[in-house]
């Protein structure tokens, strides 16, 4: 039995860490890496996942990814991951395992693997859902069209509107540092 385990929204500059693990029971036909699926399929499969293994999901907020760092974000997601599904083995989408003990890695598990592939879904439409959430609260930076991700709208949103509170403050942004005299 293998656990897969994915993550979703490491590289955005808003919005949560999501980091999923599931166990399938069943076979699911159209299971991909996610970001290959489109939105509808991602939320149809999501569905089918929810309904036929055993899933951990766990969530880091922008305050505790720049208080604790990315790294120790995905450590800790990782070990919750293994305590709350008992597995024979468990594969980690990727090439670095964290130091966590008993993970073994796989570059592109998530279009390979398909109990990776459901994690790597259940991770992103997690994620997705809550910035489109956030994006009702925040109107003005247009999280629905850019999921958090430093597009140039996003940066541009940023600089006509400042942070709000599901900004990422330890990413550094280039565009929006202070020019140098030099």
């Amino acid at each position: 039995m293998l656990c897969g385990i994915d993550e979703a929204g490491r590289g955005p500059i808003a919005g949560d860490l999501v980091i999923a693990g599931c166990i399938l029971n069943s076979f699911i036909d159209g299971l991909n890496d996610s970001k290959k699926l489109s939105e509808k399929r991602r939320e149809f499969l999501y569905e089918i996942i929810i309904q036929n293994s055993k899933y951990h999901i766990v969530r880091f907020s922008p305050s505790e990814i720049d208080t604790l760092g990315i790294s120790t974000c995905l450590k800790r997601g990782l070990t919750e991951i293994m305590k709350n599904l008992i597995c024979e083995s468990y594969l980690f989408d990727g090439n670095s395992s964290y130091g966590v003990k008993g993970l073994e890695t796989m570059i592109k598990a998530d279009g390979k693997v398909p109990e990776v592939s459901a994690a790597s879904i259940l991770a992103k439409v997690t994620h997705d859902r809550n910035i489109i959430e956030s994006a009702k609260k925040y109107p003005e930076y247009g999280f629905q069209k850019h999921k958090g991700y430093g597009t140039a709208l996003h940066v541009e949103m940023i600089k006509r509107h400042g942070y709000c509170e599901i900004h990422r403050r330890s990413y550094k942004i280039k565009e929006l540092r202070e020019p140098t005299l030099f």
